[in-house]
């Protein structure tokens, strides 16, 4: 079996902070609540026209700097998403394009709140065939665009990030 590592980490989380208070405002439900059921007291989220790629960019471009490598030197970039920037292309290959990663195959994969852990699988499944020197993971969510605000069940976990 061929060892692989991680060779650089970055991470990127909109400056908006929606706090539980914010949440009471529109659900009924209150800080306390919230916080002694799931532990969250704020999330983040997007304003504007940010998707899920501008964060994913974000992110990897820090990864990349930590790593020591250029966009160009990627060989396969693997996206975990559930909110992709549109139904009918590979939020991946937005941010190939966005990243310049003229060398890289790019797919997105999709398992919602386990994306990652397989992203991270499927890519260390990459990083471990000799044809393949870099291959960058990301996982980038913007749920507040698709999330049911009224609706405390599921509004009170997810941001963005």
């Amino acid at each position: 079996m061929v060892s692989v590592g991680i060779s650089g980490m970055g991470s990127y989380v909109p400056p908006k902070v929606l706090t539980n208070d914010d949440i009471a405002k529109i659900v009924d439900t209150s800080d306390e609540w919230i916080f002694s059921r799931i532990g969250i007291k704020e999330r983040r989220v997007v304003e504007g026209d940010a998707c899920t790629s501008d964060l994913a960019a974000l992110a990897s471009e820090r990864a990349l700097e930590d790593a020591g490598i250029s966009a160009e030197d990627l060989d396969m970039i693997v996206l975990a998403t559930s909110s992709p920037d549109v139904p009918m292309s590979s939020t991946a290959g937005i941010l190939q394009g966005k990243l310049g990663a003229v060398n890289a195959g790019a797919f997105d994969l999709g398992a919602v709140c386990t994306g990652y852990v397989y992203a991270l699988d499927v890519g260390a499944r990459y990083a471990a065939d000799p044809n393949y020197d870099h291959v960058l993971v990301v996982g980038a969510e913007v749920y507040s665009k698709i999330l049911n605000w009224e609706d405390r069940t599921t509004c009170v976990f997810f941001g963005d990030g």
